[in-house]
């Protein structure tokens, strides 16, 4: 309590509105310092994130990755397509700055890696998007209107689920077009929803019978807005779950897809597609392999971290533990 709203609390009791009995209770927890803080369900989670060090850990180390492949082009050294003949095949060195060693044309490594995060994040982001409003709406449908409009969203996304991923990108990737990321990440955006939508229509099931969205019902609020504005806040917790993980899904898919040539293709640079480049000489040239997949292995790794950090941080069950 501050010295503000103590005054305000004299004010009131003048006025008639606070008796001066709870005036003098609020007076005295105030001067023996025994206020009660209030704190919010995210106060809690993120009191519980923070507590969890190997996700807090990874956090750090994922935000520096991602920034500085983001900012590639600041950071980069060398121009991710700079040919430097005289420094072809040069291993990882201090030396001109080539960490991750060059190629056979003398390209930076590591710079052309900065350059293939940035580009495996931009996918991996667009397909967590695609894969979270697709996922929720159809679940949130689903659960909320039940009946025929239920069984045949259920019976659809059960479908797509027996389907065999890779197969099925592959076939989408061969006939939809392939090459532009944009495109890679819409395939994979309408291909990586299902999970969520059995999710979210979970989470729907069983708020729609809770009392105060039968008195929601009773104040005259219409379905979309119980479903957005009553029922929708409810399953935040496992949505963020959801996209965090779909991100590292997302990338180990578009590098797979690049790798066999049914993903992104040259010049743009891309992990799978540096991986896929380098591996013809690999035997000579371990590096040309080595980093760009020790580099995917560490993003996916930091993400499924921080994704165990926040499925135990928002866990409502876990709230006595803060």
């Amino acid at each position: 309590m501050t010295d503000h709203s103590l005054e305000s609390d004299r004010t009131l009791a003048s006025q008639g509105a606070l008796g001066p009995a709870a005036l003098d209770d609020r007076s005295l927890a105030y001067e023996s310092g025994l206020e009660v803080e209030t704190r919010s369900q995210w106060t809690y989670a993120r009191r519980r994130f923070m507590r969890h060090r190997l996700a807090v850990g990874s956090l750090i180390v994922l935000i520096l990755v991602l920034g500085a492949g983001l900012g590639a082009s600041w950071v980069a050294p060398y121009p991710y397509d700079g040919i430097d003949l005289e420094n072809s095949g040069v291993g990882p060195t201090f030396d001109n700055w080539h960490l991750f060693g060059t190629d056979l044309l003398g390209r930076d490594y590591f710079s052309r890696v900065l350059y293939g995060i940035q580009t495996s994040v931009q996918v991996a982001f667009i397909v967590a998007l695609l894969a979270v409003v697709i996922g929720t709406a159809v679940g949130a449908v689903a659960g909320y209107y039940s009946a025929w409009v239920d069984n045949g969203l259920m019976r659809f996304t059960d479908l797509m689920l027996t389907l065999p991923g890779l197969a099925v990108l592959l076939t989408a990737a061969a006939f939809l077009g392939h090459g532009s990321p944009y495109r890679v990440a819409i395939i994979l955006g309408f291909l990586l929803w299902t999970t969520l939508a059995r999710i979210v229509r979970g989470q729907f099931l069983s708020l729609r019978e809770k009392d105060y969205i039968d008195a929601a019902r009773a104040a005259g609020a219409g379905d979309l807005r119980i479903m957005f504005r009553h029922m929708l806040p409810n399953c935040l917790g496992p949505i963020i779950v959801f996209a965090t993980l779909t991100i590292g899904l997302a990338i180990l898919l578009e590098a797979s897809l690049s790798f066999l040539g049914f993903g992104i293709q040259p010049p743009t640079p891309a992990l799978g597609l540096l991986i896929a480049q380098g591996q013809d000489v690999s035997t000579d040239m371990w590096w040309l392999v080595l980093c760009p997949g020790l580099t995917i292995v560490l993003i996916v790794l930091c993400i499924n971290f921080v994704g165990d950090g926040l499925r135990d941080a928002l866990d409502p069950t876990q709230r006595i533990r803060a």
